[in-house]
């Protein structure tokens, strides 16, 4: 077996661990609070065999699925691998067969036509069932009590896409489900298809429609009224693929497009607005006022990803690649295509952003983030880290006034993306709790962190500690046990 990339700066905590786990009554540091009963759910990616190109993107790693299951003050984590075909195709030829990023022309002649998706991105817990979701394929369904790999979900044979995105919306106040599939119809393909999905799980509304150029429409954001599908400056094409290069591509010359059409609406009704070039991986949320359409988002002014270099050969840019929080504004009545873009905070963030799922598609206060705030204390001798590679804070953005409260993790700790769960169904927004994993780079070995989302500067009220290194999440997801059952 060849060797595995270690990512630079990164120690060795970021290389493959390569196992499955079960883990019974965690060690705990503090308290649990008794209101948390259900599971954090979190998806990534793990190295099964090495890649074959070794500059390939880690996005191509195997999807690695694990949750931490509470019940009266304890803790179970559970980690397995997602069991889907080019798992099982690599795991029987004992080696890499799969090639560079969603390119299916560098795979092994051996593997033409396997479904070649990782199932490495989001978590999805909807209609009773639990899914791994990656955006080039179908979403992979999940047995919540063993984590085992049950196979490709199309609702019923009425979801008519190839792909699915890796970041539907669940709209709290009806429950449907707003999701959608870009490329198709195909590898490259310029089609978006946008469904509604009923609370059980039906497909109640399909949208066919084209995008401006082919483009990673990662996540989008609605309001009650509309959803808004963020076109930009990723870009394919079949000639670059069959060039043997990863997917995308960063062009600074690619201008942003914001489709905006109503829920209600059909593919005549979208409306197309046009600025500068952006990145927009994810967003907070959306909402609609009067004529007006709100987005707020971190925004990028360049690619966030080295290894989606940019098409003319350019060196990456780290300092374009920061994300700031921003504030679209659209203006359904105007006759220009044009938008206002307002940037709400000078600190630059983790673009993973979380807000309250129950203001979803309405106005909210508060978002959620990480950040690495430079001021606080690293042990750069006991982690191997730099203050520029390290995600040391939580932080609470007060979209009201920007003010903005922070959890900082201690100074051997990483974080990754954050989850807010209300302290109860009713609680008001903000009161609740931000769990989260964290990398501990001096003991090697990953933690979940709970803090109070009220009093985020007095830190953990809880530590639940792994007795190894986990496999780093993209996306984790709090599911209570009122939703679905996983014991």
């Amino acid at each position: 077996m060849s060797k595995f990339p270690t990512p630079p700066g990164q120690n060795a905590f970021l290389t493959p661990t390569r196992f499955e786990a079960d883990v019974y009554d965690c060690e705990v540091e503090g308290q649990i609070p008794s209101g948390l009963k259900g599971s954090f759910v979190r998806l990534g990616g793990d190295w099964l065999y090495p890649p074959k190109d070794p500059t390939d993107s880690p996005f191509s790693q195997e999807g690695f699925i694990s949750t931490f299951r509470f019940n009266n003050g304890s803790a179970d984590f559970k980690s397995r691998w997602v069991k889907n075909p080019r798992f099982l195709a690599d795991k029987a030829a004992k080696r890499q067969l799969f090639g560079n990023y969603r390119n299916p022309f560098t795979d092994d002649p051996s593997v033409k036509g396997i479904d070649r998706t990782v199932s490495n991105t989001t978590p999805l817990a909807f209609a009773g069932k639990l899914f791994a979701l990656k955006e080039d394929a179908l979403p992979y369904e999940i047995d919540p009590k063993t984590l085992n790999t049950l196979g490709p979900w199309d609702f019923h044979g009425k979801y008519k896409s190839q792909t699915f995105t890796a970041h539907p919306k669940l709209d709290p106040v009806s429950g449907e489900m707003i999701c959608y599939g870009y490329e198709a119809t195909g590898l490259v393909s310029d089609d978006l298809f946008l469904y509604t999905i009923d609370k059980q799980g039906n497909v109640t509304r399909e949208v066919r429609m084209k995008v401006p150029y082919v483009s990673m429409v990662h996540d989008i954001a609605i309001t009650q009224k509309h959803v808004i599908l963020p076109i930009h400056g990723f870009v394919t094409s079949m000639e670059r693929l069959k060039e043997g290069k990863v997917h995308w591509g960063w062009d600074d010359k690619a201008p942003t497009y914001f489709g905006i059409i109503p829920r209600d609406g059909d593919a005549k009704d979208l409306r197309w607005f046009k600025g500068p070039t952006r990145a927009i991986v994810h967003t907070f949320n959306a909402r609609t006022e009067g004529n007006k359409v709100i987005l707020e988002a971190p925004i990028f002014d360049a690619s966030p990803f080295p290894f989606f270099p940019p098409i003319d050969g350019s060196k990456w840019d780290p300092v374009k690649g920061r994300a700031f929080i921003r504030r679209i504004t659209f203006d359904l009545n105007s006759k220009s295509d044009s938008y206002k873009e307002e940037i709400l905070s000078q600190q630059p963030i983790v673009d993973l952003v979380r807000i309250d799922n129950r203001y979803l598609g309405t106005k909210q206060r508060y978002g959620y983030f990480g950040y690495g705030d430079p001021a606080r204390p690293l042990d750069e001798a006991r982690t191997g880290l730099t203050r520029g590679r390290v995600t040391n804070c939580y932080g609470r953005y007060d979209f009201s006034n920007g003010k903005l409260d922070t959890f900082f993790a201690g100074d051997t700790l990483s974080l990754q993306e954050c989850c807010f769960i209300p302290r109860s169904k009713d609680a008001p927004e903000g009161d609740g709790y931000l769990i989260g994993t964290a990398g501990n780079y001096a003991e090697m070995r990953t933690e979940l962190v709970i803090a109070d989302a009220l009093r985020l500067d007095e830190g953990a009220i809880a530590k639940i500690k792994l007795p190894f290194r986990a496999p780093q999440q993209v996306h984790g997801i709090w599911v209570g046990e009122d939703e679905l059952s996983f014991a």
